[in-house]
């Protein structure tokens, strides 16, 4: 494993707990570390650690969940300063409501694309981002009408977003991670995926594997444009993802969604 920003080797036992995936790349000759990726449930939401040369952290979960990040990173062995970036996939409460208390803890930056960013730095985001059912899922209609009246109380601290992510997306190699932040909106209009070049894609709610909004893995149930989602997904293909970690359950193969969409 990799030393993070100076940091020594002190790793709990191998391998740690809530790892996933360990992905081997080579740097320069002979050189090789691991990816390493960590799945940490907090709360309704599904975020991420990614380990490589650097560290970056996908979503930053709901309400009141910092003594439980506090806890997850110390059983991956990971120093909370050694994350430098907080990557956004969308607007929505359940993906960004603890971002100020997880920047404060990390020192971490917060990206997030433009036309998203606003439900953080201001928080009122249910005017133009309560979850829209997909148009044409009868499940999507019945759950947003169940939910949303509850969904549409949740409270976001304001927190600056000091990474404006454009249409073009952002290399990730300043942060250490190979790969990319990838606009693909659809579920939201500002929402973004990170892929990595081994072709791990993080994709927020562009995709979905947790009841109740899917019984098994699939399309999102709940998109504001649902010829974006699939234009998107499509992105991801022809970036050559093969795996889907989504917001809210168990990562799953790419060919699951390319069999969704008729490819």
């Amino acid at each position: 494993m990799v030393a993070q920003r100076g940091k020594s080797n002190s790793y709990p036992l191998y391998p740690p707990k809530n790892l996933i995936s360990q992905v081997p790349k080579l740097y320069g000759i002979g050189v090789f570390m691991t990816a390493e990726i960590f799945r940490l449930p907090l709360g309704w939401n599904d975020c991420y650690v990614i380990r490589e040369k650097g560290t970056i952290m996908i979503d930053a979960g709901g309400k009141n969940k910092t003594p439980a990040l506090k806890k997850a990173l110390k059983e991956i062995g990971a120093e909370p300063e050694t994350i430098g970036l907080i990557v956004i996939t969308h607007g929505h409460p359940d993906h960004v409501t603890s971002a100020k208390a997880f920047k404060k803890l990390t020192g971490a930056k917060i990206a997030m694309h433009h036309l998203d960013k606003h439900c953080l730095e201001t928080g009122e985001w249910n005017k133009t981002h309560l979850p829209k059912p997909a148009k044409g899922s009868i499940w999507g209609w019945f759950f947003s009408k169940i939910a949303n009246p509850f969904f549409a109380n949740e409270e976001i601290t304001p927190c600056e977003v000091e990474v404006s992510v454009g249409d073009d997306g952002l290399p990730l190699k300043d942060y250490g991670i190979s790969g990319r932040i990838v606009y693909t909106p659809g579920h939201t209009k500002g929402s973004i995926s990170v892929v990595l070049d081994s072709g791990e894609a993080f994709v927020g709610d562009l995709a979905m594997n947790k009841f109740p909004l899917r019984l098994s893995a699939g399309l999102p149930i709940l998109a504001e444009d649902v010829a974006a989602v699939r234009e998107s997904l499509d992105r991801l293909l022809a970036l050559n993802a093969t795996t889907v970690y989504p917001g809210h359950g168990k990562p799953f193969p790419m060919k699951t969604i390319k069999e969704a969409l008729g490819r």
